[in-house]
């Protein structure tokens, strides 16, 4: 099993789960962040980081967001691995608790 990342990112791309990875699996986009499926260990230890609450165990992504796990790992592939902490956009505060947000992922 893999840990997933959802909507709730998505604008918001708060990077403190990046911080905790032992191994390294995130990988950033413009305005989201992916774990890749193929790297991630299982070690949960991102989801208590996300202040978003939008990492979950691929097994208990809510049914309205099971297609970010195959977003997860299509975007893995693509996008470059983020290993550091960095500042979240300027307006995330402002869409971390607004829901719908796929329409403005950005690839």
């Amino acid at each position: 099993m893999t840990y997933v990342v959802t909507e709730s990112c998505i604008k918001c791309k708060y990077t403190d789960c990046v911080d905790v990875c032992p191994v390294d699996c995130f990988r950033e986009g413009p305005n989201f962040l992916v774990i890749d499926p193929d790297e991630c260990i299982d070690c949960t230890l991102c989801v208590a980081e996300c202040p978003v609450e939008a990492i979950f165990a691929e097994d208990d992504v809510p049914t309205d967001q099971r297609e970010f796990i195959e977003l997860n790992a299509e975007l893995a592939k693509v996008w470059q691995p983020i290993i550091e902490k960095k500042d979240g956009p300027a307006d995330a505060d402002e869409w971390k608790d607004k829901k719908g947000k796929l329409q403005y992922l950005e690839r």
